[in-house]
């Protein structure tokens, strides 16, 4: 049962509870944080705590003191064995340092403590266990294990098979879980999972879950997450801590400029450098966001032009740089040593980073929750306010901001993702499980079934996977993919094989893929340039991009090259920054969806003074901002009644636009603001719709407020066939059609077989090249689209529908226009695009104009618009 905590409990009250050694040590301290007062006497009572919390307000502490006390009273007792008794899960070796550092003082501090007031105590070991551990410190570890383990999720799952040190942890008492919110959401998180259920396997008596999160929702979910459940399909206990909103909070929206439209590019990049150059000359400490790795280094390289501070004050740090350049970074922002640093996602994560006074957005963040966890990066003491700018560049993304502003101050965040039943994660734990001992199926299949993320897994997919394990499918042998374990069906019993296994495994383990460069040549073998091979993924035959400023057609793709045929002059259908690209949160969407038909109201129904002040004083918008954002509502205002459509586009209109472009290409222009994940899986099926009724391609723009489907021609009379083709039974089957064999899929099968140990990374101590993968993967995928229901190619589809795309959701949107809840609405056609269309339209063009032409094309746009209306006597007063 998830519970949650409603008691708060004083520092006398808490300081009763530890041993008094630690307490002594812990009331120096002049108060208790709100986490530490809810959860410490839950943990102290050992029982699973979700602690929810923003960073700096003493979680960590909080989830440690009572496991502290309870180590250096059985120290003092002579009960502490060469064992390990608690062990931390981070998502980053960073952090796992960071908490290393924080937690070897205190000890050493309350060792000196005991010593002068003349206690004898005993040594309380904390180590570091990841990938970066020597073969001589795992020795050692060995010898003399650390009470306290630190580890990543992929070095747990490797100890758990290790035979002398697994008999370490028969002694876990506790398990903590830092950064849940990053876990949960992927492979990594459904892999921990099963190593939690594993090593509870292994551990006499249940230990306690604790689990750590910034901003997440919704916290019963993720609570279930942590806990998983019992023999019997019940979730176990968890004490839920939500102290989310104990931070004071300042957020505003900031647009540098009074016009985006009209103002030129050059200008608007000039006021809003001059803008980041105040805000970090008034603050002592600025964390400037952006979306992109590329981003990142654009903004560092315009602001060491404009000498806002000296070089050695202004950083960039990206996922991209070196360790030691990151860690050097850190430690100087740590020793306040530098006055801004910009990032894109790598500084979002707990690592203790120092007072930072300012935290500024540059575009949107795209979700609540991630806006909240970037802002909470300042104000690092409990009773400092976290300050946050957000600057919009575009009309879009002003309104994503104040909407993000406007949820966060009334409490509502973005619901997690939490993938489920990954066939692959599945696979590799089963051959983990191999090593161990010899399993009967259904004993597995209890424990696998505690898992929060396997909780409903069919038995016949267990079987499944078991099968191809065993080396039932002999056609791959002949690929050299042979049998992992052995598998008696008729028996229901499985185990080892084979003596390489646990090298296999343990050089073979984990869920992150290898990225790697994709060169791109000209079909007639002409080397082009590279591009990553996540933006490979992205494309289909005919598709356009440009690289290297020219544009170019896709034709295919072999290993580690791609082919393709200059195409002068054609518009790209995919941008080169697609693949770094945040995607807009459903929940997000529906809010703005929410917003848009709060303001076509006041827009018809108030004054534009009226309309401005109250985004300013609601959405914290400022004047700039305001007033863009209002003049973009009241021309598309305008331009729906110029053309006598009385529906307006919101979270339950789905307008339908029919543009003809001036190259005669008809565009239907879907407005749905779901995010692209949801977006992308209904562009191609109706893309894929479309191609079915006519024959010909499709080009397909996706945004995260809406899709664009390009004709050559105008082709497509009846916009209502179109959407009666498409309907929440099918779209599943349609979806799967259309990717099917695109590179996506290609790609993700190879993922998918990594993790399966099917194409291996590493063999015999030899790393595999990552072009020699893609090679047996492309090999392979065609064998195994001869085989029924085979888990890998079953799980490759999973993982794009649902986990890269959003298929449910999808689903979801299509049965409630079913059900009347939402409706669509298809214009008739006409020969310029509504003004909530123009970013959709232009999205493609990013790449092949100039930043300054783009603003010019949006400007040519805008005045087409309003010129219209004016002369129809349908503008409102500007």
């Amino acid at each position: 049962m998830i519970s949650r905590a409603t008691k708060s409990y004083s520092k006398e009250e808490v300081l009763k509870l530890l041993d008094p050694i630690v307490a002594e040590w812990f009331s120096r301290f002049p108060d208790v944080t709100p986490p530490q007062r809810y959860a410490i006497l839950h943990i102290y009572e050992g029982r699973n705590v979700l602690i929810a919390s923003p960073t700096g307000s003493g979680k960590t502490l909080a989830a440690f003191i009572s496991i502290i006390s309870e180590l250096f009273k059985m120290a003092r007792n002579r009960e502490l064995q060469d064992a390990v008794y608690c062990v931390y899960v981070s998502p980053l070796r960073s952090l796992n340092y960071d908490i290393y550092k924080n937690l070897k003082r205190p000890l050493e501090e309350i060792q000196e403590l005991a010593k002068s007031m003349g206690v004898e105590v005993g040594e309380v070991r904390v180590a570091v266990r990841t990938g970066d551990t020597t073969q001589s410190e795992r020795a050692s570890m060995l010898r003399k294990p650390p009470h306290i383990l630190i580890t990543t999720p992929e070095s747990l799952a490797i100890v758990l098979c290790a035979p002398k040190f697994k008999q370490k942890l028969k002694t876990v008492k506790w398990v903590i879980v830092d950064e849940i919110h990053e876990l949960c959401s992927s492979k990594r998180g459904v892999h921990l999972t099963l190593s939690l259920e594993r090593l509870q396997e292994l551990v006499e008596k249940p230990f306690a879950r604790i689990g750590l999160s910034a901003t997440i929702h919704p916290l019963e979910a993720v609570a279930e997450f942590l806990v998983g459940f019992d023999d019997n399909g019940e979730a176990r206990d968890c004490v839920v801590v939500d102290t989310r909103f104990v931070k004071p909070i300042e957020l505003r929206v900031s647009c540098p400029v009074g016009d985006l439209v009209h103002t030129p590019a050059q200008l608007t990049t000039e006021r809003m450098y001059r803008l980041l150059k105040r805000l970090i000359r008034f603050h002592t400490s600025t964390l400037v966001f952006t979306n992109t790795r590329s981003g990142t280094e654009r903004v560092v390289y315009h602001l060491s032009k404009l000498r806002v501070v000296d070089g050695d004050e202004l950083a960039a740090h990206h996922s991209s740089l070196s360790r030691e350049i990151r860690r050097s970074v850190e430690d100087r922002l740590k020793e306040g040593k530098m006055k801004a640093v910009v990032c894109s996602t790598s500084l979002e994560l707990g690592i203790d980073i120092g007072h930072i006074d300012l935290v500024v957005q540059i575009g949107s963040p795209k979700s609540i929750s991630r806006c909240l966890q970037r802002v909470g990066r300042s104000g690092h003491a409990l009773d400092r306010t976290s300050k946050g700018v957000l600057i919009g560049l575009e009309v879009d993304d002003l309104v994503e901001d104040a909407v993000m502003v406007s949820e966060a101050y009334k409490g509502r965040l973005d619901r997690v993702y939490i993938p489920e039943n990954c066939l692959d994660v599945l696979a590799q734990h089963l051959v983990g499980m191999a090593l161990e001992k010899k399993w009967p199926v259904k004993e597995a299949y209890r424990v696998i079934r505690r898992s929060y993320c396997y909780r409903n897994l069919p038995y016949e997919s267990l079987k499944s996977v078991l099968k191809y394990l065993s080396g039932h499918y002999s056609t791959l042998e002949v690929y050299r993919v042979y049998g992992k374990i052995w598998y008696d069906e008729e028996e229901g019993v499985f185990g080892r094989r084979g003596a390489l296994l646990r090298l296999i495994y343990s050089t073979n383990i984990g869920t992150i893929p290898d990225e790697v460069a994709v060169k791109v040549f000209t079909v007639d073998g002409k080397w082009v340039g590279s591009i990553e091979e996540e933006f490979l993924e992205r494309l289909s035959p005919g598709d356009v991009f440009i690289l290297g400023g020219k544009p170019y057609e896709f034709r295919y793709a072999v290993g580690l090259r791609a082919y393709v045929a200059p195409k002068e002059g054609a518009r790209p259908t995919v941008p080169s920054w697609f693949s770094e690209m945040l995607p807009l949160s459903f929940d997000l969407g529906e809010a703005i969806g929410s917003f848009r038909d709060e303001m076509f109201k006041l827009v018809a129904g108030e004054g534009k003074s009226k309309v401005v002040r109250r985004l300013v004083e609601e959405y914290r918008c400022d004047r700039n901002a305001a007033n863009s954002i209002y003049m973009y509502f009241e021309l598309m205002d305008s331009f729906l009644r110029l053309l006598n459509v009385e529906e307006r586009p919101n979270n339950r209109v789905i307008l339908v636009e029919d543009y003809l472009d001036p190259g005669g290409r008809q565009n239907i222009i879907f407005h749905c603001v779901f995010g692209r994940r949801v977006n992308d899986a209904l562009s191609r099926a109706y893309a894929y719709a479309l191609m079915r009724m006519l024959g010909i391609n499709v080009a397909v723009t996706v945004g995260d407020t809406g899709f664009v489907l390009t004709l050559p021609h105008r082709m497509l009379r009846d916009v209502g066939a179109l959407l009666e083709a498409v309907s929440a039974g099918n779209l599943r089957r349609i979806l799967k059609d259309a990717v099917r064999h695109t590179e996506m899929v290609r790609r993700r099968f190879r993922h998918c077989a990594t993790r399966s140990l099917m194409i291996l990374r590493n063999y015999k101590g030899r790393e595999v090249k990552v072009s020699r993968q893609m090679f047996n993967a492309q090999v392979l995928m065609d064998v195994v689209e001869e085989i029924d229901g085979f888990p890998v190619l079953e799980e490759t589809y999973r993982e794009v529908l649902e986990d890269l795309m959003d298929v449910k959701t999808a689903e979801s949107v299509l049965r409630e226009v079913e059900m009347g809840l939402r409706r669509f609405h298809a214009m008739r056609p006409y020969d310029l695009p509504s003004p909530f269309a123009h970013g959709l339209v232009l999205q493609g063009l990013s790449d092949v104009v100039l930043m300054d032409d783009k603003r010019a094309l949006l400007q040519r746009l805008y005045d087409q618009v309003l010129e219209r209306v004016q002369s129809a006597g349908c503008a409102a007063s500007q």
